[in-house]
This record gives C-alpha cells, sequence and structure tokens, in this order.
C-alpha cells in the first residue's frame, strides 16, 4: 500500500507542477499580447483562448496537488470542536462523500471530453482550437483528484494519517 501511495502522490506532485507551468506559460502568454496588441498594434488571435484554456487547464490538473498538500481553504472548527472519534468519523465522511463526488465528476468530464473527441469539436474563435485539446484537463485532473481521495482515505483509514491532519487530539474538544 505504501508504494501505491507513493506513486498518487508522484503523480499529484507532476500535476502541480504542471498546473504551474501552465499558470506561468498563461502569464507569458499575457504580456506577449499586451505588447502584439497595443506595442505593436496587432491583431491577437490565439492568446485569450490559450490564456484561458491554460488557467482552467491549471484548476484541474492543480487539484490533486492542492488536495495533497492540503492547500485548499479549510474551516477546522467542527473538527477541533470533535473528540478524537468523532473527528475521525467526520474524517471518513468527507473523504467518501468528496471521493464519490470527483468519481461522478471524473466519469461525466470524460464523456464530454470522448463528445468532443467523437464530434471534431473546434472553438468558435479564429483560432479554432481542436476542443479535446483542453477539454483533456478535466477527466485527467479529475480522475487524479480522485486517486488522491483513495490514497488519503487508505491513509486515513489505516493510521497513516491523522484526521484532517490535525496533530494531537484535543482532550474533550472545545
Amino acid at each position: 500500500m505504501d508504494i501505491a501511495i507513493r506513486a498518487v502522490r508522484g503523480l499529484s506532485l507532476v500535476c502541480g507542477i504542471v498546473a504551474a507551468a501552465l499558470t506561468a506559460t498563461a502569464v507569458v502568454v499575457v504580456c506577449q499580447m499586451v505588447f502584439v496588441r497595443f506595442v505593436l498594434n496587432q491583431n491577437t488571435i490565439w492568446q485569450t483562448d490559450f490564456v484561458t484554456f491554460s488557467l482552467v487547464g491549471a484548476t484541474f490538473v492543480g487539484a490533486p496537488y492542492v488536495l495533497m498538500t492540503r492547500g485548499h481553504v479549510a474551516v477546522d472548527v467542527l473538527p477541533l470542536a470533535l473528540g478524537e472519534t468523532g473527528r475521525y468519523w467526520l474524517a471518513i465522511v468527507a473523504a467518501v462523500l468528496s471521493l464519490a463526488f470527483a468519481a461522478t465528476a471524473t466519469v461525466l468530464t470524460a464523456m464530454f471530453w470522448m463528445e468532443a473527441w467523437e464530434n471534431r469539436w473546434v472553438s468558435e474563435s479564429m483560432w479554432r482550437v481542436r476542443l479535446w485539446i483542453p477539454y483533456a484537463a478535466m477527466p485527467i485532473g479529475l480522475g487524479m483528484l480522485t486517486l488522491q481521495y483513495v490514497a488519503d482515505l487508505a491513509e486515513l483509514i489505516t493510521g497513516r494519517a491523522r484526521p484532517f491532519g490535525l496533530e494531537a487530539p484535543l482532550e474533550g474538544g472545545i
């Protein structure tokens, strides 16, 4: 199990690197777009679509890394108020519900991606990008998010991780 968890964590790290690269590339393209448009007084055709697809793709592909590092915004009032047993079961319920959502979203976005692939959808802009390319970020990112939830749940159930990443339990809650 440790090997599987390390593999998922490694893939989540790769997803984080790809998301950072997409974001950095989008920033560079925005700067290029401003220069071309306002300094050279030329049209920009592909830049807006590229930046939009890159940032949305970075959001989906970066999600497993954010989950792995607990980088999301969390409100720990309820977990802190619960004792050790309540905190454990709340973490299990939250992980199972989140896993179910991520798995469902993975399947639905994979079907959407397949439809774009089979019907050869292209964007309506002048760039006419084949939409299966940017749409691939959805099932890839959500699929990896699903795997990261499975790994987190396995760590929680086997005692390799503490509920909500909280260290020592509070005595009797708050």
